[in-house]
């Protein structure tokens, strides 16, 4: 089962994103991303396996981004590829068989060519404009999930993500994505993690009472 509430680290330097992963972790995340970008393969290396060392006590998934074989290297519980980033079946191949494989989407036919390399969730955006992204992909916003969502029609989770903050969270729930993917509004204070947990169970609870069969 994939998490609803995904972290994606962020700081200036290696170090503030452990950090930062540290603090999530305390603050009761359930996934952590590890995003460093331009940064050399040894330093991401060495970031990632201590995060894994923090998830591991902590009992959080460790999701890389982009690096399938450092993911594989520390023992990660999977990788998050970009667009332009490795092919997933070609990760899927080198990585554990236990391991998960996500991409990222911005249109319907992105989430489609997705699906059919057989990835374990879509992270789909952006949901508005974010500064944390470089390159930004159109904006979305509740129209757009609703729209691709209901056109797929599959089981796939999509995690949406791009400048969320606790306000949007019901009324993206209501376009059927599986959970969000939060950054900034996490980084500038690590209590917000309980909030957006509290919305996402809500949600969850709900669908239950809806859904679940009546007994006789």
């Amino acid at each position: 089962m994939i998490p609803k509430l995904h972290y994606i680290s962020q700081g200036e330097t290696p170090k503030a994103h452990i950090e930062n992963i540290q603090k999530a972790c305390q603050s009761g995340a359930e996934l952590v991303q590890l995003r460093l970008k331009n940064a050399s393969e040894k330093k991401i290396l060495k970031a990632a396996q201590e995060a894994r060392e923090i998830t591991a006590h902590y009992q959080t998934r460790l999701i890389i981004n982009d690096h399938y074989k450092i993911a594989k290297e520390v023992k990660a519980d999977g990788v998050h590829l970009g667009k332009s980033d490795t092919c997933p079946t070609i990760a899927r191949k080198a990585m554990y068989s236990w391991q998960i494989v996500g991409g990222t989407a911005n249109t319907l036919e992105d989430c489609e060519n997705l699906i059919a390399k057989k990835v374990d969730y879509i992270g789909l955006g952006p949901f508005r404009f974010t500064i944390t992204k470089d390159n930004l992909s159109p904006v979305l916003g509740i129209e757009g999930y609703q729209s691709i969502i209901e056109s797929l029609k599959k089981e796939t989770p999509i995690i949406a993500i791009g400048g969320l903050t606790t306000d949007d969270i019901p009324g993206l729930l209501k376009t059927g994505i599986h959970g969000i993917a939060v950054s900034g509004e996490i980084t500038k204070n690590f209590n917000t993690i309980n909030a957006f947990k509290q919305l996402l169970k809500s949600s969850g609870d709900l669908e239950e009472q809806v859904w679940k069969p009546k007994t006789p």
